[in-house]
């Protein structure tokens, strides 16, 4: 999914990505005029996700909206979840969480930044945009409990409905 978060949804980026959507944060590019967020929408076909109702119903046709009305990142998480977003962890991860680049496997026998395990231990991954280094360690854990308490939610909530 192509996603466009404004800037009042930032917490949810790193999320989307690890989820291998396609995310663009309007933050990292400066963007908060809403006339430029649609226009950018449109151009590159993407959903906006917003907190703010006039925008959401600005771009609600074309290329379409999800508002957004908790302030809290798992909440948020669960309505994106509603909304038909899928928020689970690929076995492959293809998206940068920083930048949105593309990620491509690091070969076993190849050298890794001090921050990043060596590929002997874990796969892992480097951004071909920003270079950065990726890996399954205790962050992906956090995120793969969080997005389990956010399903497990909604599955309850299904259940009393």
């Amino acid at each position: 999914m192509r996603l466009l978060l404004d800037v009042m949804c930032g917490g949810l980026v790193a999320y989307l990505r690890m989820c291998n959507h396609d995310t663009v944060y309007a933050g990292d590019r400066g963007l908060e005029a809403d006339d430029v967020l649609l226009a950018l929408a449109r151009e590159e076909g993407r959903t906006l996700v917003t907190r703010d109702v006039e925008l959401a119903t600005r771009a609600a046709e074309s290329p379409g909206s999800i508002l957004l009305e908790e302030h809290n990142v798992e909440a948020q998480l669960a309505e994106l979840a509603s909304a038909g977003v899928s928020l689970e962890l690929p076995a492959e991860p293809r998206l940068c969480g920083r930048c949105n680049g593309s990620l491509e496997a690091v070969e076993s026998d190849a050298p890794t930044p001090a921050y990043a395990p060596t590929p002997e231990e874990f796969s892992v991954w480097r951004c071909q945009d920003c270079g950065h280094h990726f890996w399954r360690g205790s962050h992906w854990d956090r995120v793969e409990q969080t997005l389990a308490q956010v399903s497990s939610g909604i599955a309850e909530s299904n259940d009393e409905g």
